[in-house]
This record gives structure tokens, C-alpha cells and sequence, in this order.
């Protein structure tokens, strides 16, 4: 990985907090939150989660590499949402058993969903499927999940028509065919993160703390919330239906407050548990600003956060536009930040084209102070 440069003085950029290291990508350090969870996990090191700052965040600041020439405009786009466009999709992937002794993670990609699928089903083009199952208690559930998803999404009387519907119905009945599958044990469980693109319409649905980033830009837009037991939402609904959180896990047994199977814990089917199969989803409508598409496993989370992942690549596709170098560039970065967890992460483009360089004329506004500010700065320096 090509190591950091000074920012050039004519280039105007945002101080991230970004260090540079010899032989490795630049990264950002991880902003901080005043939730309580999230000022722990500083104080250790990792990134802060739950940022909902950053979620469909309107700040035109980001990481600035001058060895690429990338400069600070408006982030307005002249596309519009008459303009037409219409993405194309091209994905990477990479997974790694990282330092846990087995791999638990499983993932999907289909970047042309019409030509997948049978010709009965209806399909409006272009269409995409995306996935990462982060397993638990074995790779059964993830196994599973990652292999039959898809099939029940479009085999829905509601697909395409009700998409959203017919989504969750999807879920819900992955997560009771789980109850009922005799090769996978009844304490598998998995997480769940799916990504559906009809057109310019992109559905995330998710279940569990993977996390769906999207760079617009070179902006960090979180279009997934991390199911964890100590966020706030999820905290009342567990305590609500009867559950308990202690030390971070529901029951003391789980440290995700949603996910599929796990029916030692849920119990019988029908009745409301404190651990939730539901997807929370998320709908855009993509536009020219939407460059990529990042999903990924809390291994990948636990050590970096959402605008540095964004940043290392548009950097790697400004460099050599390969979505699947991408995503090995952010597994090798999580690894050398000493990461617990399997590494899975997919990065989905929407164009056949790198990530523009973003530049900016030089400023020729005179900048002074006045007389009565150079008198009041002489005041408080004799005062010193």
C-alpha cells in the first residue's frame, strides 16, 4: 500500500485526524459520540458505532490525498432526478478467517440479477443482490441464509410489486426455515445484511451489526444501523419482551440484538422474543454522486470507521478502479489494526468508470485584519 504525502499548499482540506504509516494506506481516526458505549470504545481504541451523525451526513468535507490532486467543491452534482441515469454494476469481495480459528462468515454477490434469476420471475433492469452473513455457534445459519435469501425474496407473491414487503417476509420465513432445518443446529445463528438494486432503487435490509456504507463523493453515508443490545432502541424493545443485557449481551449470551436462528434463545415459533429476526431497511434512489457501495461484517467495523473504509476506497479506485482490490485493501488494513473477527466485506460500484477527481480553483480573496483587531491581538499579547 503507497504510503501518505504532505497536503500540498495550494489544496484546502479537512484535518481528519488521518495517520499515515509507512507501507500502509492512510486512515482516519474515529470521530467521537457522546453516547456513553461509544466513548468506551475510544478510550480502547475502536471506532465509535451507532453514529447517526454520519447518516445521510450533508458535509462537504473529506479526506484530501494531493498525490491524487483531490481539492474541496460544492458537492452539488448536475445530475437531477430526471437525468436517466441508470447504475452499472460491477462488485468485489474479499473474506478472510482472520485470527479467529474458524471462518463463520458467508457472503453473496449477483451483479446481474435478471440474467440469475428464472425467466418466470419479473425482474425490472438493471437489478443486483448483495449479502454478508456474519454466522455464530457455527457457519450453519450463514450457510444457510446465504443459499436460500434470494430465492425467497423473488418467490414472494409480493416481489416485485411490494418489494419492501416482501423483503421482510423473506427474513421471517429464512428464520423459521431455520427453526425447522434439521442439518443446522437450533444454537446457529447468523447476522444478516442484504443489498437489492432494481433500477436506480437500492433496499438494504438488515439484521444484525454488519453495515452497509455508501460513498457519495467522498462523504461516509450510513444507510444501516448496528443492531447491538446496548443501543438505545434496541436496549428498550429486549427489555420490553422480557430480556436483560449484561456486560454488552442479550441474555448474556449475544452480543447482536437481531438475527436469524438462535432458536435456543427465541424459543418456540409465533411467540415474541427478545431477539429479533426483523430487518430494519433503508431505500435511496441512486444518482451520478453515488460512487460505491461498501458492505461488510463487524470485523471490519470493530477496527475502522465508516469514512476512513470510504476513503481507502475512492483512493484504491482513483488508483486502479478493481472493486475486488478494494475490498482486500480493507482486509488487510483491519488485519494490521489487530482485528478479533473474520474479515468479509463486498464493494459494489455503480459505474464502469473511477471515482472524477474533485478539484477547486485557488482562492484570491485577500484575507486582514483590521486595526481594531491588530490593537485588541497587541492587548492581549502584552497582557501575557
Amino acid at each position: 500500500m503507497a504510503p501518505g504525502t504532505d497536503v500540498s499548499p495550494q489544496t484546502q482540506g479537512w484535518d481528519g485526524g488521518c495517520s499515515v504509516s509507512k507501507g500502509r494506506l492512510p486512515v482516519m481516526e474515529d470521530e467521537n459520540d457522546d453516547n456513553s458505549e461509544n466513548l468506551s470504545q475510544s478510550k480502547t481504541g475502536k471506532p465509535p458505532r451507532n453514529l447517526s451523525c454520519m447518516r445521510h451526513c450533508s458535509s462537504t468535507a473529506f479526506f484530501i490525498d494531493p498525490e491524487l490532486d483531490i481539492g474541496i467543491i460544492s458537492l452539488k452534482s448536475p445530475s437531477t432526478e430526471n437525468s436517466g441515469f441508470l447504475p452499472i454494476f460491477r462488485s468485489g469481495s474479499c473474506s478472510e478467517k482472520g485470527p479467529k480459528q474458524y471462518m463463520e462468515d458467508e457472503y453473496i454477490c449477483v451483479d446481474n440479477l435478471p440474467k440469475h434469476l428464472p425467466t418466470v420471475v419479473d425482474c425490472p433492469a438493471p437489478g443486483a443482490f448483495y449479502g454478508v452473513f456474519d454466522g455464530h455457534g457455527g457457519i450453519d445459519a450463514a450457510s444457510f441464509t446465504k443459499k436460500n435469501i434470494l430465492n425467497y425474496i423473488v418467490e414472494d407473491s409480493q416481489f416485485p410489486s411490494s418489494t419492501k414487503k416482501a423483503i421482510k417476509s423473506a427474513f421471517v420465513r429464512a428464520d423459521h426455515a431455520l427453526a425447522d432445518a434439521k442439518s443446522v443446529d437450533s444454537s446457529s445463528g447468523t447476522t444478516a445484511l442484504t443489498v437489492l438494486i432494481l433500477g436506480r432503487t437500492m433496499l438494504i435490509a438488515n439484521a444484525g451489526d454488519s453495515r452497509a456504507v455508501l460513498g457519495k463523493r467522498g462523504r461516509a453515508i450510513e444507510l444501516s444501523k448496528d443492531h447491538k443490545p446496548s443501543c438505545t432502541s434496541e436496549r428498550l424493545r429486549i427489555e420490553r419482551l422480557g430480556g436483560v443485557i449484561y456486560d454488552g449481551y442479550l441474555n448474556g449470551q449475544l452480543a447482536v440484538a437481531r438475527a436469524l436462528g438462535d432458536w435456543h434463545i427465541k424459543g418456540s415459533k409465533g411467540s415474541k422474543s427478545p431477539l429479533s429476526a426483523e430487518p430494519e431497511l433503508e431505500e435511496i434512489n441512486l444518482t451520478e454522486e453515488d460512487e460505491f457501495l461498501i458492505i461488510g461484517c463487524d470485523g471490519l467495523w470493530d477496527v475502522m470507521s465508516s469514512q476512513c473504509a470510504v476513503t481507502i476506497v475512492r483512493k484504491e479506485l482513483m488508483s486502479h478502479n478493481d472493486p475486488e482490490k478494494c475490498s482486500k485493501a480493507l482486509v488487510q488494513e483491519a488485519l494490521q489494526r489487530n482485528t478479533c473477527d473474520n474479515l468479509t466485506v463486498v464493494v459494489i460500484c455503480f459505474s464502469p468508470e473511477p471515482p472524477p477527481k474533485i478539484e477547486m480553483p485557488r482562492s484570491h480573496r485577500r484575507r486582514s485584519i483590521s486595526a481594531e483587531g491588530l490593537d485588541r491581538l497587541k492587548g492581549v499579547l502584552n497582557n501575557v
